[in-house]
């Protein structure tokens, strides 16, 4: 008898072999920087051995058809170089960057509605022109526009022009250890520099530039807001949550609660991504199939299918995970229109294709990585997982069944979670189990009554039901929340342990799926790996010995670190505030495993004198008020804060400093005084604002 013949995967999914060389060349582009005429030279270099080689003998052609798979993937590769740097909106010769200067105007257009932060009120604006003394040059660009709370006496709408003039920030990182690469996400979305404008910076044009399309979403949006608004309670957290579900409107949800769901394992319920379109997919085409005429064309259902899905999915702001399952489904759909059913492994790679050649920087976005690998985590697993039980009972194996995706969409997840927002929510699948079910009814009757609100009675009882709905799963929710050992948090991660730790899970997965002795000999092999990388981090954090003054902009703050033990001095708010310690002080704090917060530290001279290990610390943040001494007190860091009144050349009478830090609760104007008065006494100073966090290792 003869075996089976196995297909390999990438004979059955071919554009997994297109994805990769692709993804390769978007890496190389983003982190090399290689010059344009080198990636066009390559591509012309490459096309036309391409082409060539198709002229050879087909016995020959035969005998090096490697040689064609080397020749292909370099042409992916070049492709990926050439996306990327075309993506880069400062290659472009019209870019406002490139001939702004200080004090220039700017004609910005608003270019999306609104939002309303603590502060002030945000939007994103497009660059349309630059007014140089009497010159104006056409040009484009994003630009992100900071409104104060009090210049909006005018209000402004989408596609209103505004006149600033005030100098441009660039966008920069604030320089916290292990903190978000907010300057790398924003270039992601093209947007290198930002302005906060006071009522007298700017003035409102009389013309517009709306885009019917765009205009058009934003009504719709505005419309379906109003009906959820109009029929759901005004509840804390109801309302909220339900426009979160429906479009992805998150402006009205409290932060605890988001919290709450991402602490317990079901932030993806909040966060639209392809759950909830494969929740409305099933939905249309269950509902098309049964409408007379439509029901008799396959064609027609599918146009109909996908016009509602991107429709939706650009209601919903066209985040990278809503639109790789629109291109998902729409691979699906048009597929099984035409009676071809191909692998789930092509059809994803498809969509990741077409979605990165679209845009290479969704490379980098987490919801675009995490909707892949719980995809194809669901994929491999989900059956393998299912079959360990055999449930007899029609509704326990339909709960079962929600386990066992739960368990396989983590298998290939949880080590990228871990390496983003260092915490594993422990009791995920209780949480699912009753979340996912529900927030699924919650869906369609959010459908429903958006769609029959215009009916008397049907909108008020339908926002009732909804509003119950969603009063049961945030109790439920926060209550799993509170239960002891919910969260395994302040999880430390690196780019190598995360690296290893996939090892380990593949090494693992292919032994147990195919019984592959090498597989569970890399794996053994991986986790040696780790446990020494591990080991050596451990002992790395056992000897520092570090200060770190942090970015946190109007306030103080500062650790002084010895191992895991830190002395926090600063503003009491960042101890009670849960949203500024998380965002500032705990990316720090795990990066550097820092565990125990101690509240004594040697003090000589009340308030402001500080000794950490064998250096001297001073911390100012208000005037001096003593004398000069006979003799200059020796110090190695003075730190500013709270904009004091005070003077370099006061301060350089009194102390014998090695180091000025101001930090980034002082005013902006005071610390451009006090670098101009310390470059003329030769004192070294750094600036936190200018430069980021300041951070200095006493061990050395």
């Amino acid at each position: 008898m003869s075996r089976p013949f196995n297909v390999p995967l990438w004979k059955k999914a071919p554009f997994i072999r297109l994805l990769l060389p692709l993804i390769a060349g978007i890496i190389l582009q983003w982190y090399l920087q290689i010059p344009i005429a080198m990636a066009i030279l390559s591509l012309i270099s490459f096309s036309i051995a391409y082409s060539l080689f198709f002229l050879l003998p087909l016995s020959l052609r035969f005998k090096i058809q490697w040689l064609q798979g080397i020749i292909l993937h370099l042409l992916l590769i070049t492709l990926g170089l050439l996306l990327t740097w075309q993506k880069d909106v400062r290659h472009t010769s019209n870019w406002f960057g490139q001939y702004y200067h200080n004090s220039d105007y700017l004609i910005v257009r608003i270019n999306e509605p609104l939002v309303e932060k603590a502060k002030s009120d945000k939007a994103d604006g497009y660059v349309e022109a630059i007014i140089h003394n009497d010159s104006v040059t056409s040009c484009k660009g994003k630009l992100l526009l900071y409104f104060a709370k009090d210049s909006l006496a005018v209000p402004l709408q989408y596609g209103d022009k505004i006149l600033i003039h005030k100098n441009l920030q660039a966008i920069k990182n604030s320089g916290n250890p292990g903190a978000f690469n907010y300057k790398q996400y924003a270039a992601f979305q093209s947007t290198f520099y930002n302005v906060f404008l006071n009522q007298k910076d700017w003035v409102k044009l009389e013309e517009k530039n709306i885009n019917p399309f765009q205009q058009f979403i934003f009504t719709a949006r505005d419309k379906i807001l109003s009906i959820l608004q109009q029929n759901i309670p005004p509840s804390k957290d109801g309302l909220g949550l339900a426009e979160a579900l429906l479009i992805g409107y998150t402006n009205d949800l409290d932060k605890d609660l988001v919290q709450a769901y991402s602490n317990t394992g079901v932030v993806h319920i909040i966060a639209i991504s392809g759950m909830h379109l494969g929740l409305i997919y099933g939905l249309l085409v269950l509902v098309f199939a049964r409408i007379p005429l439509i029901n008799k064309s396959k064609i027609v259902q599918v146009v109909l299918i996908l016009i509602c899905l991107w429709t939706f999915s650009i209601l919903t702001g066209a985040a990278a995970s809503i639109i790789r399952s629109a291109v998902m489904f729409t691979f699906i759909a048009a597929g099984k229109a035409f009676s071809k059913n191909s692998s789930a492994y092509n059809t994803l790679a498809a969509s990741a294709f077409v979605m990165l050649c679209y845009n290479p920087y969704f490379l980098w976005d987490v919801g675009f990585q995490l909707s892949y690998l719980a995809v194809v985590g669901i994929i491999i697993f989900q059956k393998p997982i299912h079959n360990w039980l055999y449930v007899k009972n029609k509704w326990l194996n339909m709960v079962w069944e929600l386990i066992a995706i739960s368990l396989a969409a983590q298998v290939l997840t949880f080590p990228i979670c871990i390496y983003y927002f260092h915490q594993f929510p422990n009791f995920f699948l209780i949480t699912n189990v009753i979340a996912v079910p529900l927030s699924t009814v919650i869906l369609y009757a959010e459908i429903g009554l958006v769609a029959l609100s215009w009916i008397p009675y049907v909108g008020m009882y339908l926002g009732k039901i909804v509003d119950w709905m969603v009063w049961g799963m945030n109790k439920y929710i926060v209550w799993v929340s509170h239960l002891p050992y919910a969260l395994w948090d302040k999880i430390p991660a690196t780019v190598l342990s995360t690296s290893l730790l996939y090892a380990i899970v593949i090494g693992l997965s292919v032994w147990l799926l195919n019984k592959n002795k090498h597989a569970f000999s890399f794996a053994l092999f991986c986790m040696l790996c780790f446990t020494i990388v591990i080991a050596g981090n451990e002992w790395q954090i056992k000897n520092q010995q570090k200060i770190i003054v942090y970015n946190v902009q109007q306030h103080q703050a500062i650790d002084c670190i010895n191992g895991n033990n830190y002395n926090f001095i600063g503003d009491s708010i960042l101890l009670v505030d849960g949203v500024l310690q998380n965002f500032n002080l705990k990316p720090s704090r795990v990066a550097l495993q820092l565990i125990n917060r101690m509240d004594t530290m040697p003090i000589i001279d009340k308030p402001i004198y500080y000794q950490f290990n064998n250096k001297k610390i001073i911390v100012i943040d208000k005037p001096l008020q003593f004398d000069p001494p006979l003799q200059k007190i020796d110090v190695d860091f003075i730190i500013i804060s709270k904009s004091p009144k005070l003077y370099m050349s006061q301060l350089a009478s009194i102390f014998n400093c090695k180091q000025y830090v101001f930090d980034a609760s002082n005013s902006l104007w005071k610390i451009t005084l006090w670098q101009k008065d310390a470059e003329a006494l030769h004192l070294n100073v750094y600036s936190i604002p200018a430069e980021g966090a300041f951070m200095y290792n006493t061990g050395m």
